[in-house]
């Protein structure tokens, strides 16, 4: 009987027997996806973010395609907490994968009010901590921006709960590897690496922003490398999983986060053209690792995170 290799990880107290995760907002509650896809073989769906408060969202349009991805300007639309709890969670039980749940909040109260809430729900494995939204008490700017605002929301929802805590981190920053160690002090079991990349879009023949919030998210195959280098920096950095995210479309993708320092990895955006991306790809990992005569995905993770002399570090090329 051949063995094939463990690809099962661990995130805090998250056990996912694959090492695929449907980024939030862009699988669902799995429902959506269950008569195309096995949903027993990915690791977990996030689901989309929730509110205290219900939000309508942005101004439409609230999509762009670009020619390596898209833009996104949702602006969390959602039926705020009480009814999320009350009339859709319970949708989610049964799933054959795990659920993680997502909050985003505009105060640090919000995250850990919403925390407490929906880590208390059977339904719910873990939570991720959307951290890219403005401050209201600090002159609008966005917790994720700041490694002590960080820490303060990372702190307030890990006094409410013993799940596992995962923050997602933007990549909006100066410097994203202090964030990131700011949330592992804080508290945080793992970190998903990284969110969307600010941007915009102008319509030449009208003059106007694409977008009705004129900026969005740009996600996709674009800002693979970006999401690649940030992983490989935060791995030297921290000691808790990472999950690496940002234009996974295959398994080379998967395998470049991987190793770059990621437990596993978060799809999102290609999910809207196929579906069975993750469960393809966990299979095709499988292969890989088998063909080197490897035991498990644990043998790969980091491989590239060789230490680099001084003399050796530059920035881009000179010419």
């Amino acid at each position: 009987m051949v063995t094939l290799p463990k690809i099962a990880v661990t995130l805090g107290k998250l056990e996912l027997a694959y090492p695929t995760l449907m980024g939030s907002g862009c699988y669902g509650s799995g429902e959506e996806y269950a008569p195309f896809a096995d949903l027993g073989r990915i690791g977990a769906i996030v689901l989309k973010s929730v509110t205290r408060l219900p939000r309508l969202g942005n101004a439409t349009p609230r999509l762009v395609h670009t020619p390596a991805g898209m833009l996104n300007a949702i602006g969390l639309q959602n039926p705020g907490i009480d009814w999320y709890l009350a009339r859709e969670l319970h949708k989610y039980a049964g799933r054959p994968c795990k659920i993680v749940g997502s909050v985003a909040g505009f105060s640090v109260d919000d995250y850990s009010y919403l925390c407490e809430r929906l880590a208390a729900r059977d339904e719910i494995a873990a939570v991720e901590l959307n951290v890219s939204c403005p401050n209201v008490a600090s002159e609008g700017e966005t917790f994720g921006c700041d490694p002590a605002l960080t820490s303060k929301v990372v702190r307030a929802a890990r006094a409410t709960t013993d799940k596992t805590l995962i923050v997602k981190l933007s990549p909006n920053v100066t410097d994203i590897v202090t964030v990131a160690r700011e949330a592992e002090a804080a508290g945080a079991d793992a970190l998903a690496v990284i969110n969307t990349v600010r941007g915009m879009a102008i319509d030449v023949e009208t003059w106007r922003p694409r977008l009705g919030n004129i900026t969005g998210g740009l996600s996709g195959p674009a800002i693979r490398p970006i999401a690649v280098l940030a992983v490989y920096e935060i791995a030297q950095a921290v000691g808790i999983p990472i999950i690496g995210q940002g234009g996974i479309e295959n398994l080379t993708d998967a395998l470049e986060f991987f190793l770059a320092g990621a437990s596993a990895i978060s799809i999102g955006t290609a999910n809207f053209t196929d579906p069975r991306i993750p469960e393809r790809i966990s299979a095709e990992l499988q292969d890989y690792l088998a063909r080197r005569d490897l035991a498990s995905l644990d043998e790969i993770v980091g491989k590239a995170n060789f230490a680099l002399s001084t003399a050796d570090q530059y920035e881009g090329d000179e010419g």
